[in-house]
């Protein structure tokens, strides 16, 4: 999957990932490839983002997500 991670200031990250793990308002949740579409409103936690070689923790206080077609934005504060 691709994933752009975008705060006001810049972009954080941008790359691929298999699996994501997203703090939820209402919890955690993962996102595997081949995601159905979603929209989410994040809250404060850390993004977790898994790739071939290593494991990326980014914290947030709040942000959105929307994934499609194994492409995933995430706009943070």
């Amino acid at each position: 999957m691709k994933v752009m991670i975008i705060s006001p200031e810049n972009v954080v990250y941008e790359g691929e990932t298999s699996l994501m793990q997203l703090p939820g308002i209402d919890g955690s949740f993962e996102i595997l490839n081949n995601h159905a579409p979603i929209i989410s409103v994040l809250g404060k936690g850390k993004i977790r983002v898994v790739t071939k070689e290593k494991e990326l923790f980014f914290p947030i206080n709040s942000g959105v997500l929307e994934c499609s077609s194994n492409n995933i934005q995430i706009l943070v504060q």
